[in-house]
């Protein structure tokens, strides 16, 4: 377990920027995700801490330690992919086995016994250790794959989208256990995703990525609560931030606001401007009104035993709108 730092780190590859002076600290036992669209960056950060790619600029700090220079194995970093990169012919046993019989490590054979025994335990698949990797679900195969990142406590984990392959039951099943796992062996995590409810679930830290730019970091009340762009408010929540001309529905705001962002929650229904639903998404615990506010298209969020139909008219009025000015920058 380690404190990790990154200062001003950059990495480009040719014309293209990977990374770009970026800076962020995750402290001992915590669980940061990095948040982004596919090209922001975010397996690039992971591959320059782990000493898979070499930054052209900036510095990187394990436990205190710097890591420039330093090899991939001389990092003491474990790394688990989206593919589940198993020996197939091996069983889960030996797969649990195989980092520990590094020349590197010169683990005791009693000893990587132990361990192995171990970390099956507390990912629940002891009862899988002599099955081969090929006989496996493909959640009981993400579970050895980060097994064999347990098994060698590391200094810090680093994941690259591993639960991305698998179906949604899975995915929501393996956060819960990923998150209890991190908890339980107060574990350092750097995790990476475009999946912002694995963002907002696990993280005890978010670090929200544009084009190889950390745009802004912080807890996930935070950076739900208080967006510091139009950008960054699209990234979490579900459904996504309405974003809508300022004086919409007759606010008044900055002289400088063009935009108002509004959250589904933050739309009350019953009085204000008139809309016309155009759709009606009853999902069980809460339903979907989809609007139509002077040609703008508007989602917001009911009590599921609330009835309504589709071409109704209802009111509907904003409640603490987010101000963003033109560039889509947050001013109040």
């Amino acid at each position: 377990m380690a404190e990790v730092r990154l200062d001003n780190i950059s990495k480009s590859f040719g014309d293209t920027v990977g990374v770009a002076d970026m800076s962020f600290k995750i402290a001992d036992g915590e669980f940061v995700v990095l948040l982004g669209p596919t090209g922001a960056g975010k397996t690039t950060t992971l591959r320059l801490i782990a000493g898979l790619e070499s930054a052209d600029r900036g510095d990187i700090e394990i436990g205190g330690v710097l890591v420039n220079t330093l090899t991939p194995a001389q990092r003491n970093v474990a790394m688990v992919f989206q593919q589940y990169s198993l020996y197939p012919h091996l069983t889960v046993r030996e797969n649990l086995a195989f980092p520990l019989r590094s020349p590197i490590l010169k683990t005791p054979e009693q000893e990587i016994e132990r361990k192995v025994q171990e970390v099956a335990d507390v990912l629940h698949i002891p009862h899988k250790l002599d099955n081969k990797a090929t006989e496996l679900s493909g959640g009981e195969m993400q579970r050895v794959s980060i097994g064999r990142a347990l098994v060698r406590n590391p200094a810090i984990f680093l994941m690259d989208e591993p639960l991305s392959s698998l179906d949604a039951k899975l995915r929501a099943d393996l956060r819960i256990e990923l998150k209890r796992l991190q908890a339980e062996m107060n574990k350092t995590l750097l995790y990476v995703t475009h999946d912002q409810i694995e963002a907002m679930t696990m993280a005890s830290q978010i670090g929200v990525l544009d084009e190889g730019r950390l745009v802004q970091f912080g807890t996930p009340r935070e950076i739900y609560q208080n967006p510091n762009s139009t950008y960054v408010a699209a990234r979490l929540g579900q459904p996504r931030i309405n974003l809508l001309p300022t004086g919409l529905f007759g606010e008044s705001g900055p002289a400088a606001a063009s935009q108002i962002g509004l959250r589904p929650e933050n739309i009350e229904v019953g009085r204000g401007a008139e809309a016309q639903i155009v759709r009606v998404e009853h999902l069980g615990d809460q339903t979907r009104l989809h609007l139509k506010l002077s040609d703008h298209d508007i989602i917001t969020l009911i009590d599921a035993q609330a009835s309504y139909s589709e071409g109704e008219t209802i009111q509907i009025t904003a409640v603490d709108p987010l101000f963003f000015d033109a560039t889509g920058a947050r001013i109040s």
